[in-house]
């Protein structure tokens, strides 16, 4: 073992909230669902608020630095900017994530359609302010479904049901490709562990032989253009 294996298991990024005003009056990012992955936030600066939805309805809870706040595959979140939000994300499956498993909530109409879909949600290649405005766009788009299955599921018992159903179907193509990167990092990680279970139960120091540190270094470049606000990342994770 020449580096620790646990980030194969996590992905961690610095996330500065999006301060584009939407078209409730509020400021933030891009309302999205993760399908398959838990997600969590570690408030590092400003305030604001994330809105959910879930199996108890919709939910909103305030951000202050030193909060944290996880979610569970299904539940749908949108982060609001009050003031300089900044988080610090932490990530199930290796960064699956913000790597593929999301999926925005456009309206019923653009999640029916996977072109449509994969259309509304890819940011052009090019300069800063392009990729900005595209960013903007989809965020836009992604609040106004957002703001209707919202009102939908006030009315009707099964529209967040409905709404997970259409996001399974977006992504079932991915799966296999999922699969591979999950057995390659997280299934590696958790065999690794037990592993070293069966050698400490014998006394034996196991892995330890191999102790590391490794300084992870930033990924080059500017942050990134994320769902809900400008990424840092780090390699390996």
């Amino acid at each position: 073992m020449t580096t620790p294996l646990f980030p194969g298991g996590v992905a961690l990024s610095d996330l500065a909230v999006y301060d584009w005003l939407a078209s409730d009056g509020t400021c933030g990012g891009s309302p999205h669902v993760h399908t398959a992955s838990s997600e969590g936030y570690l408030v590092s600066a400003g305030s604001g608020r994330v809105q959910t939805l879930s199996r108890d309805g919709a939910a909103d809870y305030s951000l202050t630095p030193g909060e944290v706040l996880w979610f569970s595959p299904g539940t749908v979140h949108r982060l609001m900017n009050e003031s300089n939000l900044a988080l610090t994300v932490v990530m199930q499956n290796s960064g699956l994530p913000e790597a593929g498993d999301a999926v925005l909530t456009f309206p019923a109409a653009v999640l029916d359609d996977p072109e449509a879909y994969a259309a509304a949600a890819r940011l052009p290649a090019g300069r800063e302010e392009e990729r900005a405005a595209a960013a903007r766009v989809r965020r836009d788009l992604a609040v106004a479904g957002y703001l209707e299955l919202r009102d939908e599921m006030e009315r009707n018992d099964r529209a967040l049901a409905a709404f997970h159903d259409r996001a399974a179907r977006l992504v079932r193509h991915r799966v296999r490709e999922w699969q591979q990167l999950w057995e390659s990092t997280v299934a590696a990680e958790t065999e690794r562990t037990r592993r070293q279970f069966v050698a400490l139960s014998r006394g034996d120091r196991g892995i330890m032989a191999d102790a590391a540190v490794v300084r992870a270094e930033p990924n080059p470049g500017p942050r990134a253009f994320g769902m809900c606000g400008r990424l840092a990342t780090w390699q390996g994770f």
